[in-house]
């Protein structure tokens, strides 16, 4: 049976039955009795916006520490909600203002800034908007809470003003209302769709709060104001709001630490990119790789994985981290070539046998160039032994002359190395690893990459013990077979 937590019917489900209920509601004119209420209506504004407010402070501070765009998106849709909301609460018809149609029009407005945000924070990371509005991270949050502040405020004291937006006739508020529901079904598709490989609880929130918005957006257009059937989207917006503290709560506890799960929840779990990358020929690499050198085979994986969460952190693109990834796990796989006195030689190497070691990146670039694997994912396995100050090899490149991706990797590649034990030395601690290669930055590795991979490792140390825990799992599992 198809887990409940992944099936499609759950959040259809959401989303239909608050629409049947409405129209249900609007069907019996005996039901659908009139509940004229202003105070009331304030008052559940109020709490709507102040729960949108928390939500919009809590995962906006995250955002701003972790230096991450699509939190940021995050945050910005539920300060749309707040601002705009107490905008909605205000402009009550009777309570604090006589106009009839500015409440309806700051609450299509808030669910509409609200959707198109939360799009934005669904977005690949290499979209050009997303791009482009990444470069105003610092001020994009503090600049947009000023915005509708202003906006608020005119509008509260020149009523006037909300007329020119022309949400309050046919056709713009219907066309309004189109684009925001396209907004919220293919955001909540995103998010779906992410949930369904990584699991975690506030993705699952976003796709139900995103329903129950689609629904409240089309009760706005339809409904009658007062009427019972009117106050349910009020009720769906407290519930929405509702849904996404609990989603928060549920990630912390899921994570241990709130800024954790936010990084992660916007970042792909690299055993969810390493297995989209397994194509035939991958595993074919790598099944012949373990038949060879069982160290090899784990030391590919884990690198990989490091790789791809330090390209994550430095903010690569899609397509990069999937090359990353692709690449990673078969960097070394050029070591196929070398004898296994030379591969396993557990003293110093004499110099013609370096000479033979070294050329393992150019062998395993050859084998890989003849399986289809692209230009990107070809510079990992060439040159992630290429060095900052020139001397590494095989085409003794420096600096940025060496390929982004083959530099991410070196550091990848060298950590765990250092942190590996074989047969003629001990691991090292992960201390004495992350010292080493600080030592090294803008010598063997790019002072960029360093700084990205110190940054990781004081962020993120459940993921390093959880590597290092499953490499030593591993060779227990092999001494004892």
């Amino acid at each position: 049976m198809q887990d409940k937590g992944k099936s499609i019917i759950w959040p259809l489900t959401i989303t239909i039955v608050p629409l049947l209920v409405y129209e249900l509601l609007r069907s019996f004119q005996g039901t659908d009795i009139s509940v004229n209420a202003p105070t009331g209506h304030f008052y559940i504004v109020s709490a709507i916006a102040a729960l949108a407010l928390i939500v919009a402070v809590a995962v906006g501070y995250t955002g701003h520490r972790l230096r991450n765009i699509k939190v940021g998106f995050l945050s910005l849709s539920y300060v749309s909600m707040a601002e705009i909301f107490v905008l909605h609460g205000l402009s009550t018809p009777g309570f604090l203002m006589h106009e009839q149609h500015i409440a309806g029009i700051a609450a299509q407005l808030s669910v509409m800034l609200a959707v198109m945000w939360l799009c934005l924070s669904a977005a690949s990371s290499d979209h050009p908007l997303v791009r482009l509005l990444a470069r105003w991270r610092r001020w994009l949050i503090p600049g947009w809470v000023l915005l509708l502040a202003a906006f608020t405020l005119f509008t509260f004291l020149r009523p006037d003003l909300m007329d020119r937006l022309m949400l309050a006739n046919q056709p713009y508020n219907w066309i309004a209302a189109g684009l925001t529901g396209a907004g919220c079904i293919w955001t909540m598709y995103r998010y779906w769709h992410s949930y369904r490989a990584a699991r975690f609880p506030l993705q699952q929130a976003i796709v139900y709060s995103s329903g129950w918005l689609l629904v409240t957006q089309y009760i706005i257009v339809t409904g009658i104001t007062w009427k019972l059937s009117w106050w349910l989207y009020h009720g769906l917006l407290l519930g929405s709001m509702m849904i996404m503290i609990g989603g928060l709560i549920r990630q912390y506890f899921s994570r241990g630490s709130f800024t954790s799960s936010l990084k992660v929840l916007f970042q792909s779990d690299p055993r969810v990119w390493l297995e989209a990358c397994m194509t035939p020929s991958v595993r074919a690499l790598i099944m012949a790789t373990e038949v060879r050198d069982a160290y090899t085979a784990g030391h590919n994986m884990r690198v990989a994985l490091y790789a791809l969460r330090l390209a994550e952190e430095m903010e690569l693109t899609t397509e990069q981290l999937r090359a990353i990834a692709q690449g990673g796990v078969v960097h070394d796989v050029g070591k196929l070539k070398v004898p296994d006195s030379i591969l396993n030689k557990p003293g110093k190497l004499l110099p013609e046998e370096r000479i033979i070691i070294e050329l393992h990146p150019v062998s395993g670039y050859d084998m890989c160039k003849r399986l289809g694997f692209l230009q990107d994912e070809l510079t990992v396995i060439r040159s992630h032994h290429e060095k900052w100050d020139g001397t590494g090899y095989p085409d003794r490149l420096a600096g940025n002359d060496i390929p982004l991706l083959a530099r991410i990797t070196a550091v990848a590649d060298v950590y765990d190395a250092l942190t590996s034990s074989r047969s003629y030395r001990r691991a090292m601690s992960h201390e004495d690893a992350m010292a080493i290669i600080v030592k090294d930055s803008g010598v063997h590795f790019d002072p960029k990459c360093v700084k990205a991979w110190v940054r990781l490792a004081q962020d993120d140390v459940d993921f390093f013990e959880e590597i290092s825990g499953s490499a030593r799992t591993l060779k227990l599992v092999k001494q004892t077979s």
